[in-house]
């Protein structure tokens, strides 16, 4: 098809997905503010209440809890995330022998879904703390750090695969000229790679971050929020809001839009210092 006839057409190209898009996401997304909104307990019963379901999540002491280990944990999990796939795909990309069944072997756990992870991780933990008397819902605690060292697991080898792909790709010519000019290996790591690598660690730090902050599958299977919704995250709790306190799903619903906005404004602002950093470099 030539250009002249795609410029004339285009529209009716892209016609199937523009409506696919508004009919899955946009009209979706807009019913749910204007829920947000209301008191209900299915779409056509809804009764506009103000903005009472955000007063109700200010005075939610759970809800306040839930956000701040939210954040706790996605600080934690994004650092620990990055920093080890990173040095895991700077060893692989070196002659090592068995490089390519390390990275296979890396890689598995993220084929393993959530809900299955939480439960395997469930007997594994509870096998170990049981010599002490203890349990992953001991208390919030152990729920948060089982549940980092689950994550961790899980997604260590896909980003690893990112960096991988990343350092593969930086120009050998810049590494030769810090070697030639007297660099070594870690000025040459800190001052050439890593700089030129920031594309790759863009995407790694957006997908750790959002990824825990909407993590839910795995608190369900590991913890359920046990003990007394200590060790409860953001999406948990939005779900058990919802689903599980009748006459709360405006609520709930409520919570879901801050949520919503919570995680863009956040993935913004680090998309934004990443890429900042990309120019520099």
């Amino acid at each position: 098809m030539s250009g002249k006839a795609i410029r004339r057409w285009w529209a009716l190209f892209a016609l199937p997905t523009f409506a696919a898009f508004v009919i899955g996401f946009l009209v979706p997304f807009a019913m749910g503010v204007y829920l947000s909104f209301c008191k209900f307990s299915t779409v056509t019963d809804a009764t506009f209440v103000g903005v009472s379901n955000y007063q109700n999540i200010i005075t939610d002491p759970e809800f306040l809890h839930a956000l701040v280990y939210t954040v706790l944990f996605t600080i934690v999990t994004t650092v620990v995330i990055n920093v080890v796939a990173f040095a895991i795909a700077y060893m692989l990309t070196k002659a090592i022998k068995g490089s390519t069944l390390f990275r296979s072997v890396f890689f598995m756990p993220n084929l393993i879904g959530g809900i299955i992870l939480g439960y395997i991780w469930l007997l594994l933990l509870n096998g170990v703390l049981a010599h002490w008397g203890r349990s992953i819902t001991f208390s919030g605690v152990y729920g948060f750090w089982g549940m980092v060292l689950l994550t961790c697991w899980q997604q260590i080898g896909y980003m690893m695969i990112i960096y991988i792909a990343g350092l593969q790709g930086l120009p050998g010519d810049v590494i030769e000229a810090a070697a030639v000019d007297g660099a070594n290996s870690r000025q040459t790591l800190f001052n050439v790679t890593i700089p030129l690598m920031m594309p790759s660690i863009t995407v790694c730090t957006f997908l750790t971050v959002t990824n825990g902050f909407k993590m839910f599958d795995q608190n369900l299977a590991l913890t359920n929020g046990a003990p007394s919704n200590s060790s409860e995250l953001l999406a948990l709790n939005i779900y058990r809001t919802f689903y599980g306190r009748a006459g709360f799903e405006g609520v709930g619903q409520a919570k879901a839009v801050v949520f919503f906005i919570i995680v863009a404004v956040i993935a913004l602002i680090q998309n934004k210092l990443t890429t900042s950093k990309e120019v520099q470099a």
